[in-house]
């Protein structure tokens, strides 16, 4: 039963949960410790050594239902359809075996499959197709349009073209002398053929499940990367859900990483000099053992956003990242402008980010962007709460609207910040060019860089933790 664990195990990554080495070894010794005769049992055991979340439990608990299903060849002749009286159903009925297959016992015989289906035996018919799936390396697919090749492939080693010979030889037996003899032929081959399509549609079932276990997480992420390199302009409303979603996936990520280097780099390096001096009393034997311990502190931030409507949608994700952030920030304050400068961090702190980004958008988005007005409001009324711990962050594409771009204001937030870094929407070749004021503002920056996707926008948010990191 070690396979079907370990398929298992693929079909849960495949969910994003993440199931490291150490937790396979739990999870096989978990299955030695319990077994597989209780299914609640085992389906308890397994969660408690691989489910980590609320989330992840959730997950677990969908796919292990899909994953332990076994309806296959389930006895369609229900109640239910007895009384619609046509007995079809969704999916085509096993056929009944009559006395009168004895004539062609011999040809049946040459045909296992053909003895399966006339015997109308699930279970038989169930552990056939799952071992002909492994055989064909079913659980390997991939694509949806994966799914009648290995249909095809399926039934196939399980002998259907053997049984489909078969047919076509008991309709060609109307050449026989005794007319029992040619109805009992047409009636099998009858019967054999019906079993066929209950074949087909049990096996385009079984793999429909194996493609929801192992191969739609597949088109998930290609769907994933495309939108996470697509600009985030470009992006449509319909796709926002999902990108929400991967921005959050993202920030985790990264605050897991900063976390753990940040743990790492507080306990500092050995210290060998004060360890071998404390430890002179015990023949230099290191039972107290000394760090060079460094303080390391967490990201204070600024966020000034341009909300108008060519920067909107990136100043949307940013805003989603840095709060989705907030268990490695120690301080983060945000502000949007168009015309004008406020504070949205009460909406963001009052509100969810997906109600509350709608809502900023509202009250001070879309409307003719003045940079140089922008900078007077936040040197009025947020300069005096920079420090030379605070970095600075600036999303906007720089361009005024041939206002005075107030680059003055700019050298102070150069000089008293510890690092101001702006985000531009537009590529780098686009600066300087008609009403863009991005090669004054430059001068100013420790980093520009066009940030124009997600996959952008991690980038520099990785740098900024990894530089306070290091400090």
């Amino acid at each position: 039963m070690q396979r079907p664990l370990e398929n298992f195990l693929r079909a849960l990554r495949a969910v994003h949960i993440q199931v490291s080495p150490a937790e396979s070894i739990d999870a096989h010794r978990t299955v030695e410790m319990v077994g597989y005769g209780d299914r609640q049992l085992f389906k308890d055991a397994l969660c408690v050594a691989l489910a980590k979340t609320p989330d992840e439990v959730a997950s677990y608990e969908d796919c292990f239902e899909m994953f332990f299903q076994r309806d296959e060849f389930d006895d369609r002749h229900d109640d239910e359809n007895d009384a619609d009286g046509d007995g079809d159903g969704d999916r085509s009925q096993p056929p009944e075996s009559t006395e009168g297959d004895a004539a062609f016992s011999e040809q049946i015989g040459n045909v296992p499959l053909a003895e399966m289906v006339l015997d109308a035996d699930g279970g038989e018919l169930a552990a056939a197709m799952e071992q002909s799936a492994n055989a064909v390396g079913a659980t390997e697919i991939k694509f949806f349009s994966q799914r009648g090749y290995f249909t095809r492939r399926i039934l196939d080693d399980m002998g259907l073209r053997d049984l489909e010979k078969l047919i076509a030889a008991l309709r060609r037996s109307g050449d026989g002398d005794e007319d029992g003899e040619i109805g009992d032929a047409a009636d099998l081959a009858n019967r054999l053929e019906q079993g066929r399509r209950y074949l087909l549609d049990e096996a385009r079932a079984y793999v429909e499940r194996q493609y929801e276990l192992y191969a739609r997480a597949n088109g998930e992420n290609l769907r994933e990367e495309f939108l996470m390199e697509t600009r985030m302009s470009n992006l449509e409303h319909r796709d926002f859900d999902r990108m929400h979603k991967i921005v959050r996936r993202m920030a985790k990520k990264l605050a897991t990483r900063y976390a753990r280097r940040r743990r790492h780099t507080k306990r500092g390096q050995l210290d060998i000099r004060r360890t071998m001096r404390h430890n002179m009393p015990h023949d230099g034997i290191p039972f107290h053992v000394f760090w060079k311990q460094t303080k390391i502190e967490r990201p204070k931030i600024h966020v000034i956003c341009d909300v108008s409507r060519s920067v909107a949608a990136t100043a949307r994700f940013l805003l989603l990242f840095l709060y989705s952030l907030h268990e490695v920030i120690k301080q983060l304050e945000a502000y949007a402008f168009s015309d004008s400068l406020v504070d949205v961090g009460d909406i963001l702190v009052n509100n969810e980010v997906e109600v509350a980004i709608p809502e900023i958008m509202n009250t001070i988005g879309f409307r003719s962007t003045d940079y140089g007005q922008a900078l007077e409001d936040y040197d009025n009324n947020f300069m005096d709460d920079l420090d030379s711990h605070t970095t600075v962050i600036i999303l906007g594409d720089g361009r005024s609207n041939f206002t005075d771009p107030r680059i003055d204001i700019m050298r102070r937030l150069h000089d008293r910040s510890r690092a101001v870094i702006w985000l531009n929407p537009e590529p780098e070749s686009f600066w300087g060019t008609g009403d863009s004021e991005m090669p004054r503002y430059r001068q100013f920056c420790h980093v520009a860089k066009t940030c124009s996707t997600v996959m952008h926008l991690e980038r520099v948010i990785d740098d900024i933790l990894k530089s306070y990191a290091r400090a």
